[in-house]
């Protein structure tokens, strides 16, 4: 009977101990993921951005590069809904951007010199400034790349384009809204 009680107590014991760690645990993954991706260092008197057409001084003469690089990052904006877009007079934020750099050249050698695959990259520095305030948030250069088959059709090459620009405005969309 006295093992019975001791065993009892014992379990008593073990039950209180593993429900603190239970407790320990929930505490502590709610502290560390309650977290959000939108908005999460967005200025609160940040409301609006202006995105004017990016320069394109990459040499490459690409074809509508800043006007669907400009495209495609004020859409990711809109989809964001973090920051509305206006234009400057009526902004309280400026994300200017610049195409620095185009660059196609084979990626894949396979034996005998033969180039099997081509890579896109391309270069571009984001200056995001508050107009409120007067201050600059950030001036980076992101730089993005997407691989497409040697000898490939225009339209495969395009699709690449495409793809790198997809990556370099999500890219800057994230740094403008979150920071990281």
């Amino acid at each position: 009977m006295r093992f019975n009680n001791m065993l009892k107590v014992k379990l008593k014991k073990l039950s209180l101990l593993l429900l603190l760690i239970a407790f320990t645990i929930v505490v502590n993954f709610t502290a560390c993921c309650s977290y959000s991706f939108t908005g999460a260092s967005v200025p609160k008197h940040l409301n609006t951005i202006a995105i004017p057409f990016a320069d394109d001084k990459s040499g490459s003469a690409e074809s509508g590069l800043r006007e669907s690089f400009t495209q495609k990052l004020i859409q990711k904006f809109i989809d964001d809904n973090s920051l509305q877009v206006a234009d400057r007079v009526n902004a309280d934020a400026i994300l200017e951007c610049t195409i620095v750099s185009f660059n196609d050249a084979p990626a894949i050698v396979s034996a005998g010199e033969n180039v099997t695959s081509r890579r896109i990259t391309i270069g571009v520095k984001a200056s995001y400034r508050d107009l409120i305030k007067k201050v600059s948030l950030f001036d980076k250069t992101f730089s993005a790349y997407e691989d497409y088959p040697q000898g490939g059709s225009l339209a495969e090459r395009n699709n690449a384009i495409e793809e790198v620009l997809d990556k370099l405005t999500e890219d800057i969309l994230l740094e403008t809204v979150s920071g990281w």
